[in-house]
Parts: structure tokens; C-alpha cells; sequence
């Protein structure tokens, strides 16, 4: 916990009024930049192989879910027309 969070009042641990401060768009750019530069960025061949497996996860997803409407439309159309056009 830091000094700033562990001022506290007296009622129900709430910090006091004008305990916070707000940060400072430069001192918030200036740290949003040290954070990107912490991340791993993937190489271009990861970048290459994420792209097919998440295309391949998707046509597969969506494969699924279009028979499955397509069962669930021929079930509730069977069933509302009373089962002459399956």
C-alpha cells in the first residue's frame, strides 16, 4: 500500500476529501509509454501464425453456429407448419 492510500479518516476507510490527486496528462503520457515499452510485441512469423489460428478458430466457429441455425430454422419450421417441408 502506498503512503497516499494509507491516509485514511476516521470514517469507513474512505480517503479524505482532496487526499487524491489527479494525474497530469504529461506525467500519464510519460507512463503509458514506459508500459509499452515493457510488452513483448510478438515477431512477424508468431504475428503470421496467431492470424491463421485465430482465422481457422473463426471459419470453424462459424461453420457451427451456421448449421446449427440452419437445424434450428428446419426444427421450428417443421414444427410451426406442421412438418410437411423438411
Amino acid at each position: 500500500m502506498s503512503d497516499s492510500s494509507a491516509v485514511r479518516d476516521s470514517q469507513g476507510g474512505k480517503p479524505a476529501p482532496g487526499e487524491r490527486k489527479r494525474t497530469s496528462i504529461p506525467t500519464f503520457y510519460r507512463q503509458v509509454v514506459a508500459e509499452l515499452r515493457k510488452v513483448v510485441w510478438p515477431t512477424q512469423e508468431q504475428l503470421v501464425t496467431y492470424f491463421f489460428v485465430v482465422l481457422a478458430f473463426v471459419l470453424v466457429m462459424m461453420t457451427i453456429v451456421s448449421l446449427l441455425d440452419l437445424g434450428f430454422g428446419k426444427l421450428v419450421f417443421a414444427i410451426f407448419t406442421g412438418g410437411e417441408d423438411i
